[in-house]
């Protein structure tokens, strides 16, 4: 049974040789607003491996990569897309930001390659990681907003070609890691055919109740989710979690650190697979 846990108990968990927290986090725009670095750096300092989106620069990654050694007196690394996607008004880019003593990047593989161009406003992108004996494709994905629900649920509707393209290209990994901002819950009907997959592909978080975004004076809305298959990835614990930071003070933190919350995922990294 999945297991929601508060991340209180998360940072004991992270330093375990045999675990490890993966992370997704809309940063709202780093490095482009007034944005408080050394906050947002102890939000992230939590867990191992955190996927980003909506990064405007690298020079953010830059800061926020020294901060973490400072905060955890640990090394770390990160990693940035080769370019930014969007529309012509507005683009970012996608990184990733992990602790060098548990996790390895092994192979970038890039944007999904979509057959046409107007499948994503912000194609999805993947890059193939390892914590202990645990090697997975993580890909990361933010939806397009737009001005109709409609957009987005197209969008949606083309969650499983980037599944199926990210499992294809490594002949060897299957273990693929979908996450990020999707601009809509995970149970929409959007999602329909990728739930359905032989795979068997599962969201983590309960849309019901795991809000993720910030409104004025509470969580809103529950647009940021995993998935996962629950046939290959046996690494998954079962624990998941928002880190909630904001101590109730939403425009403050909105303002200074972001209008989301970190979603995570726990995995087991010392477990021994074997091909039948």
């Amino acid at each position: 049974m999945r297991c929601l846990f508060l991340l209180i108990f998360c940072s004991f968990l992270s330093l375990a040789s045999d675990t490890a927290l993966i992370a997704s986090f809309n940063s709202l725009k780093l490095g482009e607003n007034q944005k408080d670095y050394y906050q947002f750096s102890k939000v992230i300092s939590k867990f191992d491996l955190i996927g980003l989106q909506e990064v405007m620069n690298e020079n953010s990654l830059k800061i926020v990569k020294k901060n973490l050694e400072n905060i955890t007196n640990s090394k770390w690394e990160y990693h940035i897309s080769e370019y930014s996607v969007g529309s012509s008004e507005y683009k970012e880019y996608y990184a990733y930001i992990w602790r060098k003593e548990k996790v390895s990047m092994e192979k970038v593989i890039g944007f999904y390659n979509e057959k046409d161009p107007n499948d994503f406003m912000r194609e999805p992108y993947g890059v193939k990681f390892k914590i202990g004996k645990f090697d997975f494709i993580y890909v990361l994905a933010h939806s397009i907003f737009g001005s109709r629900e409609r957009e987005r649920i197209l969008e949606a509707a083309r969650y499983i070609l980037v599944y199926n393209y990210f499992k294809n290209i490594d002949i060897i990994e299957k273990d693929v890691i979908i996450a990020g901002d999707f601009n809509l819950p995970a149970n929409n009907m959007g999602f329909r055919k990728l739930l359905k997959h032989e795979d068997e592909i599962e969201f983590i978080l309960d849309p019901e109740k795991d809000l993720t975004t910030l409104g004025k004076n509470s969580t809103v809305s529950a647009y940021d989710n995993f998935f996962i298959s629950k046939k290959n990835i046996k690494e998954f614990t079962g624990k998941y979690g928002v880190y909630n930071y904001t101590k109730n003070n939403y425009n403050d933190i909105k303002k200074y650190i972001s209008d989301h919350m970190p979603i995570f995922i726990e995995v087991e990294t010392s477990m021994e697979k074997y091909l039948i």
